[in-house]
């Protein structure tokens, strides 16, 4: 069977984004998802960072970062129709561009080659999926650290330290000792 490279698919995607998008700037704090909406459009992060989060009665959770040259929104509000279990929040100043759910079907659907290249990206999806699981139930902090700087190796040119520590469920101080030992 001939598969489609993900990346195929997002180079046409990229092209599209310039016809079927739109560019919306974001102050640090401010949100491109909020919990509770449902999530029509997915984000290009042309500059800056988000952070994607739950929101629990103890804590926020943060579940994943984007940064320049990745596309993020809250898949499964965007996927479904329901509310979104998440807040997209932009940790600085960040611009995106914005494609709405109708424009990416479009694109999707053009033809064959756009639909395998759109399958394959959710494969490549699915599979960062687990491996963020396999990251939250490793035991030890210093090996999450590993794993997640193997797949992010510029994460922290990216993100501020604070942030990382929580997406890797330790402290700030925990992550500084791993870090310089």
């Amino acid at each position: 069977m001939n598969r489609e490279k993900p990346q195929n698919f997002i180079g046409r995607l990229l092209q599209a984004l310039d016809e079927h998008s739109h560019q919306r700037i974001i102050s640090k704090g401010d949100f491109l998802t909020r919990e509770g909406e449902v999530e029509r459009h997915l984000y290009y992060i042309v500059s800056g960072a988000v952070r994607a989060f739950l929101l629990t009665e103890h804590e926020e959770q943060i579940i994943r970062f984007g940064y320049k040259g990745s596309f993020i929104n809250s898949l499964s509000s965007f996927m479904s129709g329901s509310p979104s279990p998440l807040y997209i929040e932009a940790i600085r100043k960040t611009v995106v561009r914005v494609i709405s759910k109708e424009a990416l079907e479009n694109i999707i659907y053009e033809n064959e080659e756009s639909m395998k290249g759109y399958i394959a990206l959710l494969e490549t999806l699915a599979v960062q999926q687990i491996e963020r699981e396999i990251d939250i139930l490793t035991v030890s902090p210093s090996e999450r650290l590993k794993r997640v700087l193997k797949r992010s190796p510029t994460l922290f040119q990216e993100v501020p330290l604070k942030y990382i520590a929580s997406y890797l469920r330790m402290t700030p101080e925990t992550l500084s000792r791993i870090r310089n030992s």
